[in-house]
């Protein structure tokens, strides 16, 4: 049943044109994966949804019967407000009055301030939260749990999030999957995890150049499907263009054949200038590639029993009594390499990276590096950015030519390889949008001559297509590569191994990616989001409540029957995904998406019953 229309929505900001006549229907209990460009409009359209922004001309029917809330991508500030208190504010209508209520002042009661009450204690318990806790202490991935929780207080029908995986640890990620696959409203997610994507929506809708479009699946048929779109319309319009040159032809004959012309095959002709004249053409893709040298030796790094613990607080400086993040450590490091580092956020992993680049001296063991080495690397807080230079000026220094691969190319051309225009190319840096910035990052990444790259969550903000030809210059990339990353296709696409913090302090080594790790890794070290600090007044641990007989047992089962469904997922997935696919029986293709959707229904009730007999 559809709970909104968008009707010939159209907005421009300028000349730039977000959204041009584009129409959607939103189903009830649907989950959208959100998908396009940067720049292409697509948190605008989820402002315009959510009431904030709007549209020049058209209609979006059922937005004033339904409740609607948004997850935002920035995390905003509530300086001196506890968890409790932020989740309250999330019902804007009575929200503040339940808040004052709390602190002691007088209202009236009301059945509203009631549910408001109600709902927030459940979403409290829901998402393990304290709500005494202040909201400005938590970590980031801490506040996104509490912002979602405070999307949920308003009860929606239709709940969106923009990049709610940003920042995020992968334990987190995998947490926040469950939690979207068990809401019984309809989400609209945008987001550049393709996993997240893939395992959370049912439908895909592309927002591309002031359309929208809407294909169904997940991001995986997506793809065969829009790749033979494109095919498709390229086709025609090279078809268009071969029959508009031939009418071009035909009208600029002579003055013997402009006397005897067929004047409705002229005013055909007008028609198709104006149709050739208002296509909209496809959006450049990025064309950079990697600034090699001359190979390293073929040890890049070895570390033997390496354990390190801080003495200052890296934060202020603050003495604090030797905190052991890295204990025991060994590996071998050599040239070609492409490893992958995972862990919780706050794990280690920046200081292993620091060990790695000499700014650390371990607290025990040795560690040696190879020799010619070329090192450049990617800050994860994109810190190496001036905002107050030029786009150009942060890249090239304020030379003109730039050599890439022993050859000279043209500052202005080289941007515009990393679509950056030649009038954006000169503007300041500072104005950038977040995508923009990571495409200037790896500008000036890219540029530096290294066989050694070391890249700190290098996927935040990226659009796809930038994503997947990142993914395939590092898997064509003949130096070493040490990727930090929480993006867990990324992952398997590029690294050939992982270092995973498996446990405070102990990394473990595994072959292949993140899948693979997944599969290789202890059963007991299964990655969890971090929790908020207890409720128990006192401090003291909670002691768990001990499992029936029938219980344990239903609990030792269930990692088997969420082997099963994956199993059986990935198997009907493959086959979906085979090119001979979708020429076979309408029908069959409709029950076996049917399937599928009961399948992954049944895993998302497995690992739900599994959370809460493992709690």
């Amino acid at each position: 049943m559809p709970l909104l229309e968008l009707k010939n929505l159209s907005l421009a900001f300028g000349t730039q044109v977000i959204l041009n006549s584009a129409n959607l229907i939103i189903n009830e209990r649907e989950r959208i994966g959100f998908v396009g460009r940067n720049g292409a409009g697509k948190t605008t359209l989820m402002k315009m949804l959510a009431g904030t922004v709007i549209p020049d001309d058209g209609k979006i029917h059922g937005q004033s019967r339904i409740n609607i809330a948004l997850m935002p991508q920035e995390i905003p500030e509530y300086t001196s407000l506890d968890i409790a208190a932020v989740i309250t504010l999330g019902e804007p209508k009575v929200g503040p009055q339940l808040i004052a209520q709390l602190a002691g002042e007088e209202y009236e009661e009301s059945s509203e301030l009631w549910e408001l009450s109600t709902r927030v204690k459940k979403l409290l318990s829901s998402f393990s939260l304290d709500g005494d806790v202040l909201f400005e202490e938590l970590s980031g991935g801490m506040k996104r749990r509490v912002l979602l929780a405070r999307a949920l207080a308003t009860d929606p029908a239709i709940l969106l999030l923009d990049e709610p995986t940003n920042h995020l640890d992968i334990g987190t990620i995998e947490w926040l999957e469950k939690m979207v696959l068990n809401l019984n409203l309809s989400v609209i997610t945008i987001s550049h995890d393709r996993t997240f994507i893939d395992r959370t929506c049912d439908r895909i809708v592309e927002l591309d150049r002031g359309t929208l479009s809407s294909w169904p699946g997940n991001y995986e048929q997506y793809l065969i499907a829009k790749t033979k779109a494109l095919a498709e319309e390229e086709a025609g319009n090279k078809a268009f263009d071969k029959r508009l040159s031939e009418e071009e032809k035909w009208i600029r004959q002579g003055i013997k054949a402009r006397r005897t012309r067929n004047e409705g095959r002229v005013r055909a002709l007008k028609r198709m200038r104006g149709e050739r004249q208002q296509r909209k053409e496809i959006t450049g893709k990025a064309t950079f590639s990697a600034n090699e040298v001359l190979s390293s030796g073929k040890l890049v790094w070895e570390a033997n029993n390496l354990s390190f613990a801080w003495s200052k607080d890296p934060a202020d400086g603050a003495e604090i009594k030797n905190e052991s993040v890295i204990q025991s450590f060994s590996t071998l490091i050599l040239r070609g390499d492409k490893i992958g580092i995972i862990g919780p956020n706050g794990c280690g992993k920046s200081t292993l990276i620091k060990l790695i680049l000499g700014k650390l001296t371990p607290s025990s063991g040795t560690m040696r590096s190879g020799t010619r080495l070329d090192i450049a690397t990617l800050d994860q807080h994109r810190t190496d950015i001036d905002d107050n230079k030029s786009v150009l000026d942060n890249v090239s220094g304020g030379r003109d030519q730039i050599t890439i691969n022993g050859k000279d190319k043209h500052i202005v051309s080289y941007m515009q390889d990393f679509l950056f225009t030649s009038e954006r190319s000169r503007g300041l840096a500072g104005v950038l949008s977040g995508g923009e910035r990571n495409r200037l990052m790896l500008a000036k990444l890219f540029s530096k001559p290294a066989n050694l790259l070391i890249l700190d969550e290098p996927t935040n903000d990226l659009d796809t297509d930038t994503l997947e030809l990142l993914e395939q210059l590092l898997v064509n990339y003949s130096g070493t590569l040490l990727l930090v990353s929480h993006d867990r296709t990324f992952l398997n696409n590029v690294v050939t191994s992982t270092l995973a913090f498996d446990e405070p302090k102990t990394i473990n080594e595994y072959v292949g990616g993140y899948d693979d790790w997944l599969r290789q890794r202890p059963q007991v070290n299964k990655s969890k989001p971090e929790k908020s600090r207890s409720n128990n007044s006192n401090g003291a641990a909670v002691k768990p409540k001990k499992l029936s007989y029938k219980h344990q047992r239903e609990l030792d089962q269930l990692p088997l029957l969420i082997d099963d469904a994956e199993k059986a997922i990935e198997a009907l997935q493959t086959c979906m995904l085979a090119p001979e696919y979708f020429r076979q029986d309408q029908q069959a293709v409709t029950n076996d998406n049917q399937q599928l959707k009961i399948l992954e229904d049944k895993l998302a009730e497995h690992y739900a019953r599994w959370e809460v007999l493992d709690a």
